[in-house]
């Protein structure tokens, strides 16, 4: 499960002038006038307004607002998995079952195989917005969260909005990372938008140049209407992390050229490189609440993600707190594994660069996909061309995870290195 946080560089202007300096006033960057058309013609009988209001309703009810009724009985869709559950095994801590039990008194008919809204359950959301008001120290409204299965799904949602449904000059342009997750490209692709590249710089530990942003929008303009751009911090597949000053460039040029920021933060707890440290692009997670009513609607046709991962990703944002029974074994479980994947980076950056010829920051030596196939065919070891996310014409890269166990991790690198040491030897 993935939460993608949205972000809007225009809205909230005066909040946005406490930083910069003031501001010209520009048009929404995201509008019900600029969206989508396609989207705003959509329907979907079962989740509609009406359906939201049901929602709202049933908040009230349980913050002692009176009404005329004390339940609110949907009867809107086939929800067959809407009945009474309970969670009464003594095997559990009572910490575990208290959270559990509290995902569910918020599921139809207590039950995770039942239906949520389409945003997601409510308390899950309440718990994200905890957390990422308790990680950048800035308020956080479960309002503005929405929770869809995998982040493919919410990459999907906001870019769908943000299509002009045109051709040509006129079609939308999103500005991408190269290199760049393989997701965003076929997105573009399936939506016939335009992809606008902007190379991260290699020579800098992969880093964010406002002069490359400048380059590839300006090249743009003549072939489409540029709408968005896309940031992964920390990258994928470069690893890099944006410091804080960089993020603040990047908003700044958001802002200039009009563009609704997307920020891909997935990989915020995998920062392992000595003076490096996680930022947030959040400062007001704000979306124009007249096109948030479309999105609503818009995602409300696929019903809900799946309950069951919801309340996985509630297990992330709402962990065990000290005191609490389950505290102990939990920090202790995550301190190995985050602990185990620090242990592979720093080895896998190790023996890369200990190799004549090669090293997590440099040039490949052959044509990548060339490599790749003969890494896999004489030594076993699967890794993927980094012409598959992008790269600069005439590199050559390959993209390896450290996920493997450390055992298997650590004999990897040793067929690694006689691998392309052989490689060298032959082919130089």
């Amino acid at each position: 499960m993935h939460s993608l946080k949205m972000y809007r560089a225009t809205g909230g202007i005066c909040k946005l002038q406490r930083v910069f300096g003031a501001a010209q006033c520009r048009t929404k960057v995201l509008s019900v006038e600029n969206m989508n058309p396609h989207v705003k013609k959509m329907e979907y009988a079962v989740r509609g307004p009406i359906v939201i209001r049901a929602g709202e309703i049933e908040e009230e009810l349980r913050q002692g607002v009176k009404k005329p009724f004390t339940e609110v009985i949907r009867a809107n869709i086939g929800d067959c998995h809407a009945v009474d559950r309970l969670l009464n095994d003594p095997n559990y801590p009572s910490d575990a079952k208290e959270r559990a039990q509290r995902i569910l008194n918020s599921c139809s008919g207590q039950s995770i195989g039942s239906y949520s809204d389409s945003s997601g359950v409510r308390v899950i959301r309440e718990d994200i917005a905890r957390y990422i008001t308790e990680r950048d120290g800035h308020p956080a409204d479960p309002v503005d969260i929405f929770l869809s299965t995998g982040a493919s799904d919410s990459i999907k949602t906001i870019m769908k909005l943000l299509m002009t449904a045109k051709d040509g000059k006129d079609r939308a342009g999103i500005m991408i990372p190269i290199p760049q997750y393989p997701l965003y490209t076929a997105t573009i692709a399936e939506y016939n938008a335009y992809p606008i590249g902007y190379y991260l710089d290699e020579s800098n530990t992969w880093a964010c140049n406002i002069p490359e942003l400048k380059r590839a929008i300006k090249e743009a303009r003549s072939e489409c209407k540029p709408r968005a751009i896309v940031i992964i911090n920390p990258g994928n597949p470069t690893g890099q992390v944006l410091s804080r000053q960089n993020i603040e460039e990047v908003i700044k040029f958001a802002k200039e050229e009009n563009l609704f920021l997307m920020a891909d933060e997935v990989y915020q707890h995998n920062v392992y490189a000595e003076g490096s440290a996680f930022h947030s692009f959040k400062k007001v997670i704000n979306l124009d609440p007249a096109v948030k009513v479309m999105q609503l609607k818009s995602i409300s046709a696929k019903l809900c993600s799946s309950v069951s991962g919801q309340a996985v990703m509630d297990v992330v944002v709402n962990p065990p707190r000290p005191g609490e029974p389950s505290y102990d074994l939990f920090i202790k479980e995550k301190d190995f594994v985050l602990g185990q994947l620090k242990k592979k980076a720093e080895m896998v950056t190790k023996t890369f660069n200990s190799i004549d010829g090669i090293s997590c920051n440099a040039a490949g030596m052959k044509p990548d996909a060339f490599y790749c196939f003969q890494l896999l065919e004489e030594a076993g070891i699967c890794v993927v061309p980094g012409s598959g996310f992008g790269q600069v014409e005439g590199t050559f890269h390959f993209r390896t995870t450290i996920l493997p166990p450390l055992d298997k991790l650590t004999g990897m690198m040793e067929k690694f290195k006689v691998f392309h040491e052989n490689f060298i030897n032959k082919y130089k």
